[in-house]
């Protein structure tokens, strides 16, 4: 089984869904600690410049996720998984009007895991 460095929950899904239904096409991209922390931060394609100090993680629920190559070499040993609470937050975020903002949970990658994804081309 492969293992994938990025997950969603079902409510994170829900909202995107919201929110392109409005918007229309949607990306993340992985804040490294303005405004709102480390938070993931939802946009309309094309309202963010991505160059060539980020990277992509994955695709979720259709919409491409990103963070800066600094911080992945921070985060590499992590899973992380896109979900959504209750609250503002303090961030430019697409979410932030519907009174939810979405977070990272993360956990550790097991060395199984890991090993797996070694030489994996990420960008």
């Amino acid at each position: 089984m492969k293992t994938e460095r990025i997950a969603i929950t079902p409510a994170a899904e829900q909202i995107i869904d919201q929110l392109r239904a409005k918007n229309g096409a949607l990306m993340f991209h992985q804040s490294g600690g303005c405004c709102d922390g480390s938070s993931p931060m939802c946009f309309e394609v094309g309202e963010l410049m991505i160059n060539e100090t980020d990277i992509q993680l994955g695709t979720l629920h259709g919409c491409d996720f990103y963070m800066s190559r600094d911080q992945f070499d921070y985060w590499k040993h992590t899973h992380l998984t896109l979900d959504v609470v209750k609250g503002r937050g303090a961030s430019f975020s697409l979410e932030i009007p519907l009174g939810v903002r979405f977070v990272i949970k993360s956990r550790l990658l097991t060395d199984e895991e890991y090993k797996s994804l070694e030489g994996e081309h990420v960008g």
